[in-house]
């Protein structure tokens, strides 16, 4: 192989996202991977800070866009790959295991007659094993369900991309307790992920690194298999169900899941607007599951 994909990653605070610049440098097409809309939870307002970092990046380069990829339809983040298309095209893609999510979510939120779960509202569904061209490169799409049905990691020469499936090796794994999650599959999802060559490099969606260190998102399967505090080798299935279950017993609701999702299994559209020509949010009330007492509201400071 005379080339090798170029790898920028731009990390956003807010949600601990890492969203991704892949691009061929014989080429200069690219993908971009899990792009975050920035989103105010307490005024409601969307705002485009974390993608136009991409955007920039892009145009520095002179690059074309041909995919925006999406590992799952998060519940920490809002998708910015609507934002993205408009101003840079490209196709948005995620694994086609979307429709489960989507039909789901689309009970959840009670979601209007028009929304089909069908998957149409993305450009195209990636089934299992699918390759697919980054310019004169060969990517490879890899169903990952457990977190979700629908994770998909990306296989990019030596570089994986796993979505919340795998974190960093003192994070661990991701959770399992989502809707249509399953910690049996997710470890199943780990160990096809660990199987890759040892020298493949790791990039996470996410990290929510300790107090003693900064933020990262590289790693190589063999740091993974050694060091992983929840799926270094030695560990068996039934051990890591045991402990992902009682782990996320103890978890709480993600601040933003209930905003994300219903925009994130529409592609990053933001819902129809009302006769008003405004957008706007569903917000079930108790209707998702927590774990433990409903948390007494906490002033705010004037």
């Amino acid at each position: 192989m005379n080339h090798r994909a170029i790898t920028q990653a731009f990390f956003d605070p807010g949600t601990w996202t890492v969203t991704y610049l892949v691009w061929d440098p014989a080429t200069l097409r690219a993908a971009v991977i899990d792009p975050v809309l920035d989103y105010d939870f307490k005024s409601g307002h969307t705002a485009s800070a974390s993608s136009d970092k991409v955007i920039a990046c892009v145009e520095r380069h002179a690059l074309q866009v041909d995919w925006i990829l999406e590992t799952h339809a998060h519940a920490d983040h809002l998708s910015g790959a609507r934002y993205l298309q408009e101003r840079l095209g490209g196709k948005i893609a995620i694994g086609e295991n979307i429709r489960v999510v989507q039909a789901t979510f689309k009970k959840l939120y009670n979601l209007e007659r028009s929304f089909l779960p069908d998957g149409s509202q993305f450009d195209h569904l990636f089934k299992d094993g699918e390759t697919f061209m980054i310019g004169s490169i060969e990517a490879r799409a890899l169903l990952v369900p457990g977190h979700t049905p629908a994770d998909m990691a990306y296989l990019i020469e030596d570089a994986v991309f796993v979505g919340d499936t795998l974190f960093m090796p003192d994070v661990g794994s991701a959770r399992a307790d989502f809707p249509g999650g399953d910690a049996h599959q997710l470890y199943g999802s780990m160990r096809r992920l660990l199987a890759l060559p040892p020298e493949t490099r790791m990039y996470v969606c996410h990290d929510y690194p300790p107090a003693s260190r900064a933020a990262h998102w590289e790693s190589t399967v063999a740091e993974q298999r050694a060091h992983n505090v929840h799926a270094h080798d030695g560990i068996g299935e039934d051990e890591f169900v045991a402990m992902r279950q009682a782990r996320d017993a103890t978890l709480d609701v993600p601040t933003l899941i209930l905003p994300s999702i219903q925009v994130n299994v529409r592609a990053g559209h933001l819902p129809p607007t009302d006769e008003n020509g405004v957008s706007y949010l569903r917000i079930p009330l108790n209707a998702l599951p927590v774990h433990g007492a409903v948390p007494a509201p906490t002033r705010t400071p004037q």
